[in-house]
């Protein structure tokens, strides 16, 4: 992957998606719904798991993403310019 952004934004999304269903009734309320209540007593060893996967795949993300634009900026032969500048 050349451009870091997409994993991100995977970590990112995936993050605030699984922390939705962790601290919030959602999911239970889903799966009540559906007919799959029983299925609730599961979701804390789908979703702790789950949610330190995300942070974990964000945090590598960050880090990602600030070794790329470290590596950008000390290839780039030319100052940046702003629009404003001009």
């Amino acid at each position: 992957m050349k451009n870091p952004k997409n994993l991100l934004r995977v970590g990112i999304v995936g993050t605030i998606l699984v922390a939705l269903c962790c601290f919030t009734p959602v999911l239970v309320i889903l799966l009540g719904t559906v007919g799959l209540a029983a299925l609730t007593g599961y979701l804390d060893y789908v979703l702790l798991p789950a949610l330190a996967v995300f942070i974990g795949l964000t945090v590598y993300a960050f880090w990602r993403k600030k070794h790329y634009d470290a590596s950008y900026e000390s290839n780039s032969k030319a100052p940046r310019s702003f629009p404003s500048e001009k």
